[in-house]
């Protein structure tokens, strides 16, 4: 009996086998004679190209394009595209699709250029909701008749995804729930709709399983999911390229979704007016995109607070105002294609890690940014037009300090005034330190100064230029006061044949050698000499003027003392000038004592420059060689005054 039993239980299990194995066969070849028919779609010359990376294809089959006059695209056991979808072959379309019930492969369905009925493209819908595919995608479908209320059963499906694109309503007066609803209750994670001029969107009846929503490039206005209560499970919100107007109403459309984690709102027509009612974000919301709209500075007043990447590129805003939001969280911002004019700070912003300045009208940028912002660890502020001055040099200081943190440099960092710079990136700008820093400058300047007037000082204390300032102005005040004498008076003619400069303490030897040996005996010389000849009620200096310019020669008696003397040395002045401006040879100088050349004063450099020059007489000590020394001298002297001139000096005498 045991034996029988064990004999039994194996041939049962052997049936049980052949009878999965025959089903599993069956099931597979129904599946694969679908797909044969419909692979058998492709033109003939092309469809090894479209589909020959694809793992399976079948060629084995009767069936033509003009069966379904539908064109196929793609063709795996997971993925079928067709295109050409119309009113002729829908139906056709639609028992294919029913025949990929659920546990079927194929989970991709995409359909391009739909053109049929309301009722049929319900159809369609409802089949695929009730196969095997997980996603669908619809490509530039049109209705054709009227949109009708449609009882749609969404039970039971497998679907994860839609996306539609391009779906265009012919129908312009009909029920706005009968077509909003139909997508607004669908069961399913992700649905897009885009670029179909949608209007509005109706909130679903119940709770939603929706976590993404895409609505790119519609006509939805601020109406949208306004008091909608049914979104809780969304996280991704994406409406993009709309008609969006307020900003205030877009927060209160967020305020119930209490998953939302990402909201696109680029490229409408956003505004905020800074109202005395608050913005109600989201507190869930982390990542938030308002690019490209007509926000101004007022916009930080309505921000979530629990934001983390924030982008407002492309805007009208002007300033980042300080203390007026206060985003802790926020880890990224972007400000790109604004109107700044600086850097903004970090006060309300401690978390901030990335900042987008790019394409602003920032002239010259703060260099303490860094410092207000040290958890910044990406800067991009190229693209801007920089102002090559002083002021830009710490902001390129700051980039040798950041270690990198400047996102583009060098390339994107370029001058773009001064005329003459436009165009050199500011990495090859350099300024020296003296130019751009004013106290320093204003320091080097006066200290220069002080040096130049020191110089200045010291040369004219060496050469004596005071004196020789004053000099200049006596004689240019006695030679005024010649021209404006009287027509009678002799002026400047000449009365003597020479004047005597000495020293009062040479005045012994010019007394008892000198005047008594040229003024005696035949062909006597008369010599001009202070004591005597001097007018009374004039000034010494203009005395002395006229005693040279009324001698023919100016005699220089030369010692120690004469260097010594103050009044010595306006005589030398004096002749030394007659000697220049009349190109004549009138100086004869006596040495009476040698003259140690480090006793002569600094401010003799013409007497030196005269003995260097010119042959003088020396007195000599001896006796025998008096009058050899008396022969020169009165040689050196002989001319011949004019009679009228001789009367006049004896009756001056």
């Amino acid at each position: 009996v045991t034996q029988k039993m064990s004999f039994l239980r194996n041939v049962f299990l052997y049936k049980c086998l052949f009878a999965l194995t025959f089903w599993n066969h069956v099931s597979l070849s129904v599946e694969d004679e679908l797909f044969t028919s419909v692979s058998n779609n492709f033109p003939e010359d092309d469809s090894n190209q479209k589909i020959k990376s694809l793992p399976l294809l079948y060629t084995n089959s009767n069936q033509s394009k003009a069966d379904f006059d539908w064109v196929v695209i793609r063709n795996t056991t997971e993925s079928l595209s067709l295109s050409e979808i119309t009113d002729d072959n829908v139906e056709k379309l639609i028992a294919l699709l029913s025949n990929f019930r659920q546990g079927s492969r194929l989970q991709n369905l995409t359909l391009t250029n739909v053109s049929v009925d309301w009722k049929f493209l319900m159809e369609i819908f409802q089949t695929v909701w009730h196969s095997s595919i997980e996603y669908f995608n619809t490509n530039n479908v049109t209705q054709l008749s009227d949109v009708e209320s449609y009882n749609f059963d969404y039970s039971g499906t497998s679907m994860k995804a839609l996306t539609m694109k391009k779906i265009i309503i012919t129908d312009m007066y009909f029920t706005q729930d009968d077509l909003y609803k139909i997508f607004a209750d669908m069961n399913i994670a992700d649905m897009t709709i885009a670029d179909s001029e949608m209007i509005h969107m109706l909130c679903p009846s119940s709770k939603s399983p929706f976590r993404y929503l895409n609505f790119l490039k519609n006509d939805l206005t601020d109406f949208l999911f306004q008091k909608c209560d049914n979104l809780l499970q969304l996280e991704t919100l994406i409406l993009q390229k709309n008609k969006f107007e307020s900003l205030r109403k877009v927060s209160f459309m967020t305020s119930r979704m209490k998953s939302l984690k990402y909201l696109d709102m680029s490229y409408n027509l956003l505004r905020h007016d800074g109202a005395d009612v608050q913005c109600q974000w989201a507190e869930s919301l982390t990542e938030l995109d308002l690019s490209s709209n007509q926000l101004a500075d007022v916009v930080f007043e309505c921000l979530p607070i629990n934001v983390k990447k924030l982008s407002l590129q492309n805007n009208q805003i002007s300033n980042v105002p300080r203390g007026v939001a206060e985003l802790k969280s926020l880890e990224e911002l972007n400000l790109a294609s604004n109107r700044l004019a600086d850097l903004p700070g970090c006060g309300g912003f401690t978390s901030l890690q990335f900042l987008n300045i790019e394409m602003n009208s920032i002239l010259t940028p703060s260099a303490d940014f860094f410092q207000s912002c040290p958890r910044v660890r990406e800067l991009q502020a190229g693209h801007n037009p920089f102002k090559c001055s002083c002021e830009l040099q710490a902001f390129i200081h700051l980039e040798r300090r950041s270690g990198g943190k400047l996102f583009g440099w060098p390339a994107a960092y370029v001058c773009e005034y001064p005329e003459g710079l436009r165009g050199t990136e500011l990495k090859d700008f350099h300024l020296s330190l003296l130019a751009c820093n004013t106290t320093l400058l204003l320091v080097t300047a006066l200290l220069l100064t002080l040096l130049l007037v020191a110089a200045v000082a010291f040369l004219c204390i060496y050469l004596d230029v005071p004196w020789y300032v004053r000099m200049t102005w006596q004689w240019t005040q006695t030679k005024r006061r010649a021209w404006h004498n009287p027509p009678g008076d002799q002026g400047a003619v000449l009365q003597f044949h020479a004047f005597i400069s000495y020293s009062e303490r040479d005045s012994l030897w010019v007394k008892n050698e000198l005047i008594p040996n040229l003024e005696k005996g035949e062909g006597c010389v008369q010599l001009c000499q202070h004591e005597r000849n001097f007018i009374p009620g004039k000034s010494i200096v203009e005395n002395i003027i006229n005693c040279i310019e009324k001698s023919y020669k100016s005699i220089f008696v030369l010692s120690p003392n004469f260097v010594q003397s103050e009044w010595c040395h306006y005589e030398l002045y004096f002749a030394h000038h007659k000697l220049f401006s009349e190109n004549s040879n009138s100086l004869i100088l006596i040495l009476l004592e040698p003259i140690p050349p480090y006793l002569i004063p600094a401010r003799y450099h013409k007497l030196k420059a005269l003995m260097a020059k010119r042959t003088y007489v020396e007195w000599p000590k001896e006796r025998s060689k008096r009058a050899l020394f008396w022969a020169n001298l009165r040689a050196a002297i002989n001319i011949n005054l004019p009679k009228a001139d001789e009367n006049l000096s004896e009756e001056t005498d």
